[in-house]
């Protein structure tokens, strides 16, 4: 099947796929209202075959020692299938299964999967890296772009989005934007940090007066983002970032990688 761009609805919320961009989701609306941060780079892209940055764009698998291109020098950044055409494998009126088949620069041979599917009250997402060959370490999550505000019916932004979570810890941030291996009490924001939920990620949104969105996941690290005027992140993953190196996860023959997020949402 093609790549072109796929609509997805339940109810009155209706979710746009962009096989063709990197498998990404371009658009949540609820209510005709976007959620997501417009513009080819933004809406929620899947971050694969690892989340964050490589320190200095080098992982070891066994002795063997890989660089991936510094496309955020001087590390490399969210994996290589969000700059990649994923292809449509079926679509209904509310899922689409899209993949991907990992290619170079990445050393290994393999398929990511990633199924979206919407009701009228969430969107779960979920993504499985197979192997093809040998074993070789991954990551997968997700990086959405939730704009900051939300437009009212007359052009109004109306009030900023505030995040609410409890994680276990802060991963402690060095100046490379690398977690040090040392964590600590969660600080206030804004952030650019990664956080430990070990009973899964669980961050609340809320836009006042207008959408309360949950993000979870059985995953126990998120990203949180909010540096940015336009839109906060709220990223869930399978380990922190440079995780290839410090907590690597085995994608085998017999164990896939798999992991799941879902959002869901009320007004208010």
């Amino acid at each position: 099947m093609s790549n072109e761009p796929i609509t997805l609805t339940a109810g009155d919320a209706e979710a746009t796929v962009l096989p063709g961009n990197g498998g990404r989701i371009g658009g949540l609306r609820v209510g005709g209202t976007e959620l997501l941060r417009q513009g080819e780079r933004y809406g929620c892209f899947p971050m694969v075959p690892w989340c964050g940055r490589i320190r200095d764009g080098r992982f070891s698998d066994g002795a063997a020692v890989h660089r991936m291109p510094l496309n955020s020098p001087p590390h490399a950044i969210h994996g290589t299938a969000r700059d990649a055409a994923w292809r449509t494998a079926r679509v209904t009126a509310d899922e689409a299964v899209i993949t991907y088949d990992l290619a170079d620069p990445w050393p290994y041979t393999g398929r990511v999967t990633q199924v979206i599917a919407l009701a009228e009250d969430a969107l779960t997402l979920t993504m499985s890296v197979e192997t093809y060959d040998s074993s070789f370490p991954a990551q997968v999550g997700w990086h959405p772009w939730f704009n900051r505000t939300l437009g009212g019916e007359n052009g109004e932004n109306g009030a900023d989005v505030a995040l609410a979570f409890d994680p276990a810890w802060q991963e402690e941030r060095g100046d490379d934007h690398l977690p040090t291996g040392h964590r600590v009490e969660p600080k206030p924001g804004p952030w650019d940090d990664c956080f430990g939920m070990p009973d899964g990620v669980d961050v609340t949104l809320t836009w006042p007066g207008r959408l309360e969105l949950k993000v979870a996941s059985r995953e126990q690290w998120v990203v949180v983002y909010d540096e940015q005027e336009a839109a906060v992140c709220v990223e869930p993953q399978t380990g922190p970032p440079n995780g290839l190196n410090t907590l690597p996860r085995l994608v085998t023959p017999l164990e896939p990688l798999e992991a799941t997020t879902t959002w869901s949402w009320r007004r208010l």
